[in-house]
């Protein structure tokens, strides 16, 4: 009774397939049952990847309108505001919002993908017990795991490189403007580029892996949410802190006015050099460029000014040490998930 009842169960989820293995192949079949469990989540992957496509050429196009109507020629580059020619109106900016909006899904994707895909992957033929009725059609473990863990990161990778992408191709108008999105802006550092596809895989491990160790769907998908969430916090406070992408410090005389920011990431971290290299607080001599200053820096010995920043060039290595990081962690996990097939399955 209790097997007909897993039988009937395991039918309405997808999770076993009766009858002969098609052409004879178990591999074939595994990916079958792989693709009849997930085709739901593919569906909605599918759906807000074409939401998200039609938004962005809709929106790139208004974007595109509105810098050919010569509105914001007068604008340069650089961390200020782009101000109208009536100052009491508020700066000159186009409409962002929806594409950092996207930027934010890119953000959660690794919490969400982590949580409604990975932890029932296997999880939920643990906790109802029907992987065993898998396991004996001749199915093995390895191909079990493999043919489920494989076509969800091959989607996930999928997904993710293309939403990474629509933002990329959708900011590039507004790209590193005053009256655009620059690359230091959350949405643009971690919404974007190859890290959206190395934080979607670590979701999806990590999820697999609390899927095979708790047995609860539920449970593992609470743990997912802390450790994933826990994971996209602390990435964001290594951006902010520069603990994985040192700045670069810039030194100008103080009797001229120092080069503009630009498209540069600024730590807030500046002040004055001594002769002997010595960073000081810009507060000991807090005057503009000009005479105040100059006999300020001399009265206390200051030879310099200085400053920390990160240059656009740096985008790429914020990008790539993520993806570091988080492909490391994907791989780690993985590795572990197979080491415990065995002994949990």
């Amino acid at each position: 009774m209790k097997d007909s009842l897993l039988r009937d169960r395991s039918l309405r989820t997808g999770s076993l397939r009766t009858g002969p293995v098609r052409d004879g192949s178990l591999w074939s079949g595994s990916l079958w049952l792989a693709w009849r469990q997930q085709r739901v989540l593919v569906a909605i992957g599918a759906a807000v990847l074409a939401v998200a496509t039609a938004i962005a050429v809709y929106s790139r196009s208004d974007m595109l309108d509105a810098l050919h109507s010569g509105l914001f020629d007068h604008c340069g580059t650089g961390p200020l505001s782009c101000l109208r020619t009536d100052t009491s109106l508020p700066p000159l900016m186009l409409d962002i919002a929806p594409l950092k909006y996207l930027g934010m899904v890119n953000i959660a994707l690794p919490v969400l993908i982590g949580v409604f895909w990975g932890a029932p992957l296997l999880g939920r033929d643990r906790e109802l017990g029907t992987h065993r009725m898998v396991l004996a059609q001749g199915i093995s473990r390895g191909q079990w795991f493999a043919s489920r863990f494989a076509f969800a990161a091959a989607t996930t990778a999928a997904l993710s490189g293309l939403l990474a992408g629509v933002f990329a191709w959708w900011r590039g108008p507004a790209a590193d403007r005053s009256y655009g999105l620059f690359w230091y802006d959350v949405t643009a550092l971690s919404g974007s580029g190859p890290r959206v596809v190395a934080a979607a895989l670590f979701g999806l491990a990590a999820g697999t892996l609390l899927g095979l160790l708790t047995r609860r769907v539920l449970a593992a998908m609470g743990l997912t949410l802390l450790v994933t969430g826990a994971m996209t916090l602390l990435l964001e406070w290594a951006h902010r802190t520069r603990l994985l992408v040192s700045p670069h410090t810039y030194v100008s005389a103080g009797i001229v006015p120092k080069a503009p920011m630009g498209e540069k990431w600024s730590t807030g971290h500046y002040g004055l050099v001594t002769a002997s290299g010595r960073h000081d607080d810009v507060l000991k001599c807090p005057f503009p460029s000009g005479a105040e200053l100059k006999e300020c820096m001399a009265q206390h010995g200051y030879v310099a000014r200085f400053y920390e920043a990160n240059p656009a060039g740096d985008y790429w290595t914020f990008q790539w040490t993520d993806t570091a990081v988080l492909g490391g962690l994907a791989l780690l996990l993985t590795a572990a998930t197979v080491l415990l097939l065995r002994r949990r399955v």
